[in-house]
């Protein structure tokens, strides 16, 4: 028992001689001022990683603005050639829906233009006729004569119905280049050079487009 009692008394001082010289469980061992020594170099070591940030910031900026401004710059210029591409698409569309009106419109202009003819003879028939034969004692000359006029009247309202208009000027009428076309030009005392002196044939336009201007002489100066 005794030698027992001594051999455990050994080993305590042996164990607490060695927890004393190795330092692992010391608190004044080298070993936790390592780990002390270790965070703090890492703490050191992050201040020029900053620092290097830091002096690359304004570069970034930098070519963040240029960026920044490109875009803008390629933004502006596809929103211009989206507006652009976006009015011709509304002229492109209004100009066919012109067409597509127009076509409606004038899509008689031809054969308007035959019967155009049929007018000219209808109005000469009436002109010819003596006004002085027209009466009660010569009845077939006065029911043929009353039958042509009411003829083209008739055919003048369906014209007028359909659009289509004379276009009957008169003698003292200022020279519409659109409306009359100058076969001659004539001198006429008293009138005004550039006014109308004569009339050849009426003329018809077709809503607000001359098919047939009237045939005029000018008077000229």
């Amino acid at each position: 028992m005794a030698a027992t009692g001594m051999c455990s008394s050994i080993s305590r001082r042996i164990f607490s001689s060695l927890r004393t010289s190795n330092g692992m469980f010391s608190s004044k061992n080298r070993l936790y001022p390592r780990f002390m020594s270790t965070t703090a170099t890492d703490s050191e070591s992050k201040p020029p990683e900053v620092a290097e940030t830091t002096e690359s910031n304004p570069q970034e900026h930098s070519a963040l603005l240029e960026a920044n401004a490109k875009l803008e710059k390629d933004f502006k210029e596809l929103e211009d050639k989206y507006k652009r591409a976006l009015a011709e698409t509304e002229n492109v569309r209004n100009r066919m829906q012109k067409q597509i009106n127009d076509a409606k419109i004038y899509s008689i202009q031809g054969f308007c233009k035959d019967l155009l003819d049929v007018a000219d003879v209808l109005n000469k028939a009436g002109e010819v006729v003596p006004k002085d034969e027209i009466h009660n004692e010569n009845p077939h000359l006065k029911n043929l004569y009353e039958g042509v006029i009411l003829t083209e009247k008739e055919m003048l309202t369906v014209f007028r119905r359909h659009g289509l208009e004379q276009i009957a000027p008169k003698e003292g009428d200022k020279f519409d280049p659109f409306l009359h076309d100058a076969q001659f030009q004539i001198p006429v005392p008293n009138m005004e050079p550039g006014t109308i002196g004569a009339i050849m044939k009426i003329g018809y336009k077709l809503h607000d487009r001359t098919i047939r201007p009237a045939l005029v002489g000018v008077v000229k100066e």
